[in-house]
């Protein structure tokens, strides 16, 4: 293995490990990351179906069920009257919801500009444009794409001018 794969990796599970404990810490004790991916999910996506949902965070049935009963009984999401099957329910976020998601994306930044303040502005311009040609190549397929940026900032990327580089998303997001 080369010196830069193994620094990759050690970075990235780095960072992975710090995004996973802050998004946590972010919803208390009871909550986990799925929750944190499915709050910050359902802000970028509003009304979205309880299977869609699970699709996403790759969850089974019961699985995404019971992450739903759990954010529902929170009081961070609602659930549609609509729909014969539990799974084709629409799901929203609620005030607390959208509230708590919002505070998952600010440790998530706080916790990636931590990570980027070790390099010049020059250096994190050629960075974002390297970690760009990466994302872009890691699927071509929307529901990975999806799972890809569940815990994204949407609007990082569609303020940047840049755009998402997983641009398959575009227009879908």
């Amino acid at each position: 293995m080369a010196r830069l794969e193994n620094l990759l990796g050690a970075q990235s599970l780095a960072l992975a490990d710090r995004l996973l404990a802050d998004a946590a810490g972010s919803v208390g004790a009871a909550g986990s990351s799925s929750d944190c991916a499915a709050l910050v999910t359902l802000l970028a996506h509003p009304g979205p179906s309880v299977g869609w949902l699970g699709e996403v965070l790759g969850l089974t049935s019961s699985g995404v069920t019971r992450l739903v009963e759990r954010l529902v009984r929170a009081g961070w999401v609602r659930r549609s009257a609509s729909g014969q099957d539990a799974r084709s329910r629409r799901l929203e976020l609620t005030g607390a919801g959208t509230s708590l998601a919002e505070r998952v994306l600010a440790g998530r930044h706080a916790v990636l500009s931590r990570a980027l303040a070790a390099l010049s502005p020059s250096e994190q311009a050629t960075l974002e444009e390297l970690l760009g040609k990466m994302v872009a190549s890691l699927t071509d397929e929307l529901t990975v794409a999806y799972q890809v940026c569940r815990l994204c900032d949407r609007t990082a990327c569609r303020g940047s001018g840049g755009g998402c580089p997983l641009r398959h998303t575009v227009g879908h997001d």
